[in-house]
C-alpha cells in the first residue's frame, strides 16, 4: 500500500524538477539570439559551415521554447488567455524550423538571396512571437 502511495509522489516530484522556468525561457532566447547573430556570420564570411552551425543549434533550441509551469498552471483569466496562443506559437516553431531548414539549403546550394530571404522570414515570426504574445 505504501509503494502505491510513493508512485505518484515521486511522479509529481519528477515533473516539478523537469518544469520549463522563465530562467530556461530566457537562455533558450539568447541562444536563439546567437544562432541567428551566427547565421549571419556564416552569411558575410560565406561560410556555409557556421551557417549550418547557426541553424542546427536554432533548430534545437525553438523546440525547447514552451510555456512556463506558472503559465499553464495560473488562475489569472488574462494569464489563461494568454496561454490559449499556445496554437500560435507552435506554429510559429514551425515556421522557424522550416525557414531554417531553407536557409541551410538555398546557402549549401549557392543561392545566398533566397537564404536571406528564409533568414528574414525567421525574424519576423520572432517578432510576430513577441509582440501579440510577448506584449512588447
Amino acid at each position: 500500500m505504501k509503494k502505491l502511495l510513493l508512485i505518484p509522489a515521486f511522479m509529481m516530484a519528477t515533473t516539478s524538477l523537469n518544469a520549463y522556468t522563465q530562467a530556461q525561457r530566457v537562455l533558450d532566447m539568447q541562444k536563439m539570439a546567437q544562432a541567428m547573430q551566427d547565421i549571419q556570420t556564416g552569411f558575410f564570411y560565406n561560410n556555409v559551415d557556421i551557417v549550418k552551425d547557426g541553424v542546427k543549434t536554432l533548430k534545437e533550441t525553438i523546440v525547447k521554447v514552451v510555456p512556463t509551469d506558472s503559465e499553464i498552471n495560473t488562475k489569472d483569466i488574462y494569464e489563461k488567455w494568454f496561454n490559449n496562443n499556445i496554437k500560435m506559437s507552435n506554429k510559429i516553431k514551425k515556421k522557424i524550423k522550416q525557414k531554417a531548414e531553407d536557409i541551410e539549403e538555398r546557402f549549401a546550394d549557392g543561392d545566398p538571396v533566397q537564404a536571406l530571404q528564409a533568414y528574414s522570414k525567421i525574424t519576423q515570426q520572432c517578432l510576430k512571437c513577441h509582440i501579440q504574445i510577448r506584449k512588447w
